[in-house]
Order: structure tokens, then C-alpha cells, then sequence
């Protein structure tokens, strides 16, 4: 396709002038391909360049932008060998200098000569070599055609958009991929948004809202532009909220409107909760079970998500959803993201129904191909009432014989399409998630839009603060006494560090060399044992055996331990070159101790001087122990795109909007879309906007499916 006027929004954007192959693959990089694509990369700030200031009234330290006609240029070379070019201009009111590093290319290209008039945009400095004189070093800037008076010049004296550089696409390149994208399509930009939500909302349209986005009106606040509070902007990022609350309601719609399984709740099933529970539940732990009951018995599936903190008892509840669920002859499945963690779950979902005549198995894959065979097979014969595993339960050979309730643990740590996997391999069955990572409420209405959610917000009552300390590298021997003189009242203590063995990172402490010194050297009396990831599965069991019975008094591990450890004697924790771990990691790690009712402490170790980033960690994890308080604090720090790491959560990948910016301009755009589905404005309008978004949704939103 030539470079013409006939591309579209979905042309590719190698066909827009000025782009090409080689561009094309840089823009490819950030997931541009289209026109469209292009237009939604949006400036992260803006410049004001529409006021000229004149030269006499430049002030040290300001953002300005002159007008100067050309006196003098000439390059000279420093000791070192830095090219320096410097520009003499004036205007009616004074001379004035711009510098620019390493650019002899302003010379040898002449790309200025005396007379020519100029456009420079930068901040002003002090000349400290020029006896009081005002310079900008390195500054923007445009030429103005000898036909000045008639011309209107592309940037200068404009509210300028700045956008993140991709590749050897500088911003000033991609303002002009921009204007042209927009000059190429002039008023051929088709509205998204239903005309009766933008009648109700009184939105501005798409068309006119791209262009103030990229390019906004003299005039315009750069103070809303800048908290991308514009109405352009507003409208953009609610348009993405708006698409994907759709699919997450219609979604939902489908979901409430499949026939599921009515489970019954019988004397015989509460005999069966009563006898299995270890203790007397909390008022939450009551709350949660009674929606997710009210759920189960409805002939509907249910899909209902569990969220608390470390400890709050997700784990008790969800399997006393289990027992309704075999009571009423279904068997259920129980999928954990580690071997470590599905194995945990299994002994002590055994240990708690020992006195019951439910069949509890565990299926991973590192056991045997003919020990996994003969289980897959009793799975099929409905054999097994509970079958707790790993990825290994979404295997193809697996299938169940009446699969009526899935429990997912960790939801974050498996790809969406994981869990679908799961559920297909029952009619639709009821689904139960639980995630020990909290998220702020207005994440919940994006990640779980099509969910039902419950929150335990309240620790059993024998739960005593853990008490969080800061240990500098010349401190830590008063850590390892302190762990010597809990370990010596009878309690244990696990020491985590963040790699297994040697790296290039050479400053690092490896966990299975400090094993070795902690076992021979520093804690030669006590019985220390290492646990990481690498180890295969049956050590793993057999060291964490150990540990749990007591016989291990101390162990050394890596953050696999990070989940489904529960060891209620242990109440000391020192986790090494803490500063390197993320926030809801160490909380998460931290909630291994303080299950037993005595105090506990988690001590961490960092060097003396630690990045100002992982400071505002450290401090938010030494003052709560709150999880929920953590995850704000957590997503403050590293914004939505950081706090979920990678696309595995399902997270949508917005382009306008953000999550955290933008939370009331999320809930509105939720509300709205609701109202929608429920009463569209006609049956055509509902049928394009489902149009849009069978087209969008993967692509647009990185999800798997609209329904």
C-alpha cells in the first residue's frame, strides 16, 4: 500500500508517511501496529510553548520559549575533546546564547545562519562563564520559513505534547507521525461510544478528542493536561473503562444466565463443617461463608472471589464450601500455583478431615507417570471426593467424573485461561477463587469485574502483630543472637535470602552457600535445613516434614516459602538484602510467622545505603501489618502496570486510562456501562458496540474472551 490519503484507523502504521519498515518494527515494540494503535500512545506531559517571552524578561530557572534571529554560531572543542556549539541570537530586547553538547551537526549541516529567525524552547541557566549572561542549554527548537509572517509554525508557540521516546523515535518525531496520522484522516475518525451514553454523559466526541489529546488548544490548563484531567483526555480514558466494563457485565450476564448446580444444604452438612473445624470461625470468616452459600445453592454457577490477608482463614472457608459440595455427591478440585503449596494444602486438608469419610488426593507433577496414571484413573471413576494439584489438574488426561465446586488459590499466580481450563473440564461448575494478595477496591472492579467478591478483613483473635525491625549490614551478628535466643525457648526461625546460588550480582548472599555457614558456623548447635525451588519435589516435602515436626530448628529458603508455609512455632523471620524484595513479597513472606499466638519478628537485613525507592518500602513494611494498607501503599509505589508484574493476572493493558489515576473516572464508567447492558439505547446500538468489542477485546484489552 502506497503512502496516500485512503488509510484508515486499522491501516498498518508502516503505510503512514514518515514511518516505513524499520520504524514500523520500533513502534511494533510497543504494541503499534495499526493507525489506531498509533493514535491511542498518548503524550505522558506536555509543554507550554504558546507564550513568547522576551529576552529582558528571562529568568533563571524558568520553562520559556524565545524568538531570536540568528547572529552568530561557531563550534569549539574542549581538552576532552566535547564538541560545544554555540548560537548567538537577539530579539528587540536582548542577546542571548543557546548551547548544545555534542551536536556538530548544527555546523558541518549549517543548519543555522545569521538572519534566520528560530524558535528555542527550553530552561533558562545561569552563563557562568559569561559574566551574568541567561543561555538555554540543549534546547528545542523550530525554524521559522522566510515567509514567517504567513506560516504557522508546528510547534513554537503551541502547548506542546511530549511523549515517552521509542527506539530512535524521539518525541518531536512522533509529534509528526501524530499530525500526520490525524492530517491523513481528517474527519474520517468513526465514534465508539453509543450515542445514548454520550448523550448522558455529555462526553466530547472521539474525532475531536484524539486531536486534543495529541494536540490541545491554546489555552488549555496545563495543569488538567498534565493530571490528564482535559475533557479530551477524560473522554478517552473513559472510553476504555467503559469497553471493557461492557464485556466484564455481559460476561457476568452469560455467566448468571447458564444453568449451574443447585446445592443443598442438609443437617448432614453441617454435622460435617462442625466436626471438621480446628477452631471457632470469626464474624468475617461467617460473612464470607454465608454469600458463598447463598451462591452454591442457587442453580446458577457461582464465581465468587475470596480476598484477605495472610491468615485470615480463606483456606478453612473454601473447604467447608468443599464439604457442601461432596456432600451432594460432586467432587471438587483444588488448584495451587507450587508443588510446595498443593502439597501444604493436602496434608492439612487431610489432617483437618481425618475424622470424616471424604477421599483426599493430591495430584503433582513430579510424582511418578504411573503413580499420576492410576490417580488420574480413580479421578475418572469418582474415586476421589477432593483432588488438590498443581498445573497438573488442567492436563488433558485429566478428567473428573462429576465436578461440581473449583477452588483456585493464588489466582494472580495463573493465567486467565488456566482457570477457564479447569472449569471446562466440569459442567459448568461453581468457582471459588481466593487471593492472599489484596488489591484496593477500585483494581477489584477491573481485575474481577465479572466476579462476586468477598473480603475477610479480620485475623483469628489469638493473632499477635508481628513486630518488623530494620538491621544494617554492620548489625547483623545481633540478628543471628536474636535468633539464637527464641530458637533456644523451643521456637523456630526461617532465614530467607533472595537468590540460590552464586550470581554475577556478586554483593549477593547466596542461600545455599550461607546454609553452609549457618549450619557449620553461626548456628552450630541447632539443626538448620535448606529449601528452594530447585530442590525436586520429594526433598522438598521431606525438608518442610522436618521443619514442621520440629526436628529443623532453623531453615534457610528463597521466597518459595512465600506461600502455604504454615509453621505455628515459628515466630522469628530474617530475610537478607531485604531492600531487593517488592513490598507485598516481603509482607507475603512475613505472614509465614505469627500463626501461633506468641509474639513474633520479622527482621530485616539491608545495607547501609539503599535506593530511595526501596526506602519507601522498607518503611511501609516496618509500619503495618496490614495487608490491604501494604497494597495501596505497594501500588502507589510502582504504579498498576508494575504492581501486577506480567498479563497472567488478566490484567487489561490500558492505553489512555490508568487504573490508578483515574479510580473515579473508573467507577463512573462502570456504572454507566451496567446501565447500559441492562437498557441499551436501541437493540442496533448494543449490537455495535458488541461489534466493536468482538473485534477489541483481545487485542485492545490482552484478554482472552468477551463471554
Amino acid at each position: 500500500m502506497p503512502f496516500d490519503r485512503k488509510l484508515s484507523l486499522n491501516s498498518p502504521v508502516q503505510y503512514l508517511k514518515g514511518v516505513g519498515p524499520s520504524r514500523a518494527k520500533l513502534l511494533e515494540s510497543r504494541g503499534i501496529t495499526t493507525v489506531e494503535d498509533l493514535l491511542y500512545y498518548p503524550p505522558f506531559r506536555y509543554e507550554d510553548r504558546s507564550a513568547v517571552t522576551p529576552v529582558r524578561d528571562l529568568v533563571a530557572g524558568q520553562m520559556a520559549t524565545v524568538i531570536l534571529s540568528v547572529l552568530t554560531t561557531g563550534l569549539t572543542r574542549t581538552r576532552r575533546g566535547m564538541a560545544i556549539f554555540d548560537l548567538a541570537g537577539s530579539d528587540e530586547s536582548g542577546l542571548f546564547h543557546c548551547k548544545w553538547f555534542n551536536a556538530p551537526y548544527l555546523s558541518t549541516d549549517r543548519v543555522f545562519r545569521p538572519g534566520l529567525k528560530a524558535y528555542f524552547y527550553g530552561k533558562v541557566e545561569q552563563n557562568r562563564y559569561g559574566r551574568g549572561n541567561l543561555q538555554m542549554i540543549q534546547p528545542q527548537f523550530e525554524i521559522l520559513p522566510e515567509e514567517e509572517a504567513s506560516s504557522q509554525p508546528r510547534e513554537a508557540g503551541k502547548i506542546v505534547p511530549i511523549y515517552e521516546s521509542i527506539g530512535t523515535l524521539n518525541p518531536r518525531l512522533l509529534r509528526r507521525l501524530q499530525s500526520s496520522a490525524l492530517g491523513v484522516l481528517g474527519e474520517a475518525i468513526p465514534e465508539t461510544l453509543p450515542a445514548s451514553v454520550l448523550e448522558r454523559t455529555e462526553l466530547p466526541d472521539r474525532g475531536s478528542s484524539l486531536r486534543l489529546t495529541h494536540f490541545p488548544a491554546k489555552g488549555t490548563s496545563l495543569d488538567e493536561l498534565g493530571r490528564f484531567r482535559s475533557a479530551a483526555q477524560q473522554r478517552m480514558a473513559f472510553e476504555e473503562f467503559f469497553f471493557l466494563s461492557v464485556g466484564l457485565a455481559v460476561r457476568r450476564k452469560k455467566t448468571k444466565a447458564l444453568s449451574g448446580i443447585g446445592f443443598r444444604v442438609s443437617e448432614k452438612v453441617r454435622t460435617a463443617i462442625k466436626t471438621m473445624l480446628p477452631f471457632h470461625p470469626t464474624s468475617a470468616q461467617k460473612r464470607v461463608l454465608k454469600e458463598i452459600v447463598e451462591d452454591m445453592k442457587a442453580p446458577v454457577p457461582m464465581n465468587r472471589l475470596i480476598q484477605g490477608d495472610v491468615g485470615s482463614g480463606k483456606t478453612i472457608v473454601a473447604l467447608q464450601a468443599a464439604i457442601l459440595a461432596m456432600e451432594n455427591g460432586y467432587q471438587v478440585a483444588l488448584m495451587a500455583p507450587t508443588e510446595i503449596l498443593a502439597t501444604q494444602h493436602y496434608l492439612y486438608t487431610r489432617n483437618l478431615m481425618h475424622r470424616l469419610a471424604y477421599r483426599v488426593g493430591l495430584l503433582i507433577s513430579g510424582q511418578k507417570s504411573k503413580e499420576k496414571a492410576d490417580f488420574q484413573q480413580r479421578i475418572q471413576a469418582g474415586e476421589v471426593d477432593l483432588i488438590i494439584g498443581t498445573h497438573a489438574l488442567i492436563e488433558g488426561k485429566v478428567e473428573f467424573s462429576r465436578l461440581g465446586l473449583v477452588i483456585v488459590d493464588e489466582q494472580h499466580r495463573f493465567g486467565v485461561l488456566q482457570r477457564f481450563r479447569l472449569i471446562r473440564k466440569g459442567a459448568s461448575p461453581d468457582v471459588l477463587i481466593m487471593t492472599a494478595t489484596p488489591i484496593p477496591r477500585t483494581l477489584a472492579l477491573t481485575l474481577y469485574g465479572d466476579l462476586d467478591v468477598s473480603v475477610l478483613d479480620e485475623l483469628p483473635p489469638d493473632r499477635v502483630p508481628i513486630r518488623t525491625s530494620l538491621f544494617g549490614e554492620a548489625n547483623r551478628p545481633q540478628a543471628f543472637e536474636f535468633i539464637r535466643d527464641r530458637v533456644q525457648r523451643g521456637e523456630q526461625a526461617y532465614v530467607v535470602y533472595p537468590v540460590i546460588e552464586e550470581t554475577s550480582r556478586t554483593h549477593l548472599r547466596p542461600a545455599v552457600r550461607m546454609y553452609e555457614q549457618l549450619s557449620k558456623v553461626v548456628f552450630p548447635e541447632f539443626r538448620v535445613a535448606l529449601l528452594h525451588g530447585r530442590l525436586p519435589s520429594q526433598e522438598k516435602e521431606a525438608v518442610m516434614a522436618q521443619f514442621k515436626s520440629g526436628e529443623a530448628q532453623v531453615l534457610v529458603a528463597t521466597q518459595v516459602i512465600e506461600v502455604g508455609v504454615d509453621v505455628p512455632n515459628a515466630t522469628v523471620m530474617l530475610i537478607e538484602h531485604a531492600d531487593l524484595f517488592g513490598l507485598s513479597q516481603l509482607h507475603q513472606l512475613r505472614g509465614r510467622i505469627g500463626r501461633g499466638g506468641v509474639q513474633s519478628y520479622c527482621l530485616l537485613a539491608v545495607p547501609e545505603c539503599v535506593t530511595e525507592v526501596a526506602q519507601k518500602r522498607l518503611d511501609a513494611i516496618t509500619a503495618s501489618n496490614d495487608g490491604f494498607t501494604i497494597a495501596e501503599a505497594d501500588l502507589a509505589l510502582r504504579g498498576p502496570g508494575e504492581f501486577f508484574g506480567t498479563r497472567q493476572w488478566g490484567v487489561p493493558a490500558f492505553r489512555m486510562a490508568n487504573i490508578l489515576r483515574d479510580q473515579t473516572l473508573l467507577e463512573w464508567a462502570k456504572r454507566e456501562a451496567v446501565q447500559f447492558v441492562e437498557k441499551p439505547g436501541s437493540l442496533e446500538e448494543f449490537k455495535r458496540v458488541m461489534e466493536y468489542l468482538e473485534t477489541q477485546w483481545k487485542r485492545r484489552y490482552a484478554l482472552s474472551q468477551v463471554a
